[in-house]
């Protein structure tokens, strides 16, 4: 004999806050379908707030929330079609996001908005940050980020997932480069380097990247060879350390990696 196989529990039979812990475990999608037999559980403000936040961290919409009506369920509606068409087209992304009051138009709120949405498309960002006539949304970005106790080749390739390197070498990579510098030497008092000592590493870091993934390069720098270039263009980097440097790359791969 088959046995029975029990019955779904009817959600609505729970007490409420039972019912809620188990829609709080849905994405948006099934929390939509939810809502269509369970109406009230499924459109509660509390599970679309956390949904919010959990996709959108930081964005101008929820300062702006308890002046309008308008639904956390509506919000993120809004918000997944503002993301959805930063990805096709930045410029025009944003420019939903603005008219729609979701990002405010000041320099950090877009900055907290690239910095903490969840599901950015790398190039947009990218494309968005390099093609913006100010470098004051960068700015924030960059002053948004830590790189506290971080090994700098890793710090660099966390840095350039964030804004994206240039496609060629340029002068908008060396201010992308001067300003991690700056930011990773004030995140590392102790470091002992110098903003100029960090910004020259890092550059070498790059070459090396590109010398040892590019497939044209035939003779791959040496570890003995990078730490010979490196102690001839810094002063005060020991062997070791410029070992190091070299091994994370050997084995991690591009510091500015195209996403």
């Amino acid at each position: 004999m088959v046995p029975k196989r029990p019955s779904f529990q009817d959600l609505s039979n729970l007490p409420p806050e039972l019912a809620l812990l188990v829609l709080s475990h849905l994405n948006a999608t099934d929390l939509c379908l939810a809502s269509c037999v369970w109406t009230n559980l499924g459109n509660d403000e509390l599970l679309w707030h956390g949904l919010c936040r959990s996709q959108w961290r930081q964005v101008s919409a929820y300062r702006h929330q308890s002046q309008s009506s308008i639904s956390f369920k509506e919000l993120y509606m809004k918000l997944d079609e503002g993301t959805l068409t930063f990805n096709a087209d930045p410029e025009l992304g944003m420019d939903y996001l603005m008219k729609n009051r979701l990002v405010d138009d000041t320099p950090m709120d877009i900055a907290l908005y690239i910095h903490t949405a969840r599901h950015i498309n790398y190039e947009s960002r990218r494309l968005f940050l390099s093609k913006r006539s100010e470098p004051d949304v960068l700015d924030h970005i960059v002053q948004l980020q830590s790189f506290e106790n971080q090994f700098l080749p890793n710090a660099l390739r966390r840095f350039f997932n964030e804004t994206g390197p240039p496609n060629e070498r340029n002068d908008y990579l060396s201010y992308l480069v001067e300003k991690f510098s700056d930011r990773f030497c004030t995140c590392n008092p102790n470091l002992g380097f110098s903003k100029d000592t960090v910004y020259v590493v890092c550059f070498s870091l790059i070459m090396l990247s590109v010398d040892l993934t590019s497939p044209h390069v035939r003779n791959k720098m040496s570890k003995r060879e990078f730490i010979r270039n490196t102690r001839q263009a810094v002063q005060g980097i020991n062997d070791d350390f410029a070992g190091h440097l070299y091994d994370n790359v050997y084995l991690i791969g591009h510091v500015a990696p195209k996403a």
